[in-house]
């Protein structure tokens, strides 16, 4: 049986695996489109557009994410249990005291934003507070804090500035190349260049959406496991999960744009079989891993 530290480090090298994986396909489409067009200037255009677009969102997303799901922010006097219950972590965890919301949503579920640690924000909503006990609320709280705590919002932002580059270089070179404006030296194999360029443009968009995925579950999973060596109780973090995942009420505020900030996919049926395909695209790990991963851990 994988002990809690095992696990927590095998998700990490998974993560920084597909990560590497990423760069690298982000390098080589690079090259081969900037080779194609003859014009590596593209590139740097590309480059500084991405990385300000993301830049900004990077800064403001907290606010833009709490305004689009109409959550209100609270002090220790209007929440008192679910106050204390933030702050006892964050001690634990040896982090700032977040600004804490919460949604009037009937729907269980959570999620924390934030650019850092000083600037991070925990919002729940009134469903998740009327259904959890305290173990199973910590459970969640710390599953949050984790993400906080492990930088998720940086590396998720790097991230979607890749996934952006690529989209966007891709849709300009296959624009180009329809307008008759691409590389026309045949010399050295260029035609053959121009060949690979047009498959990885169309490519790319797919192959980086999905490595995108793939790190974002892996987080998921880092997140759940940092949580339970936060409560030195995994079965908490497990309950909310089983709780959580077998509630059918709609999350109203939720959009495909924030669907990978929740604590569970707002966008999951209960009881519905999952198929491998459907797996390769969703922003969360199936529900029924996360909890026999939590439930094969040792504290």
């Amino acid at each position: 049986m994988a002990s809690l530290y095992t696990q927590k480090d095998k998700n990490i090298r998974k993560t920084w695996f597909l990560f590497t994986g990423f760069f690298l396909v982000v390098i080589g489409v690079g090259w081969a489109i900037s080779y194609a067009y003859g014009d590596s200037s593209i590139l740097v255009i590309a480059v500084v557009f991405s990385v300000l677009m993301s830049f900004f969102s990077y800064w403001y997303s907290d606010k833009l994410v709490l305004s689009m799901s109409r959550a209100r922010e609270i002090d220790r006097g209007s929440a008192r249990e679910l106050y204390n219950v933030v702050e006892n972590l964050c001690i634990t965890a040896g982090l700032p005291v977040p600004k804490i919301y919460i949604i009037d949503e009937s729907a269980p579920n959570a999620f924390a934003t934030g650019r850092d640690p000083e600037h991070a924000v925990v919002a729940v909503t009134t469903g998740l507070l009327n259904r959890l006990d305290r173990s199973e609320l910590e459970g969640v709280i710390a599953h949050e804090l984790s993400h906080i705590g492990n930088r998720d919002m940086l590396l998720s932002t790097v991230v979607i500035v890749l996934v952006g580059f690529i989209s966007l270089l891709a849709d300009f070179f296959l624009r180009s190349m329809f307008w008759g404006r691409g590389r026309r030296d045949s010399k050295e194999g260029g035609n053959f260049f121009i060949l690979i360029g047009i498959v990885l443009a169309i490519l790319s968009p797919i192959i980086t959406r999905l490595m995108h995925l793939a790190i974002s579950r892996k987080r998921e999973f880092l997140a759940d496991a940092s949580g339970a060596l936060l409560t030195r109780y995994p079965e908490g973090l497990a309950s909310a999960l089983e709780k959580i995942s077998r509630d059918p009420t709609p999350l109203h505020v939720a959009q495909n744009t924030t669907a990978h900030l929740w604590f569970d996919d707002p966008f999951d049926k209960p009881g519905e079989k999952i198929s491998w395909y459907h797996k390769m695209f969703m922003t969360h790990p199936p529900v029924g891993e996360r909890i026999r991963a939590l439930r094969g851990m040792d504290v």
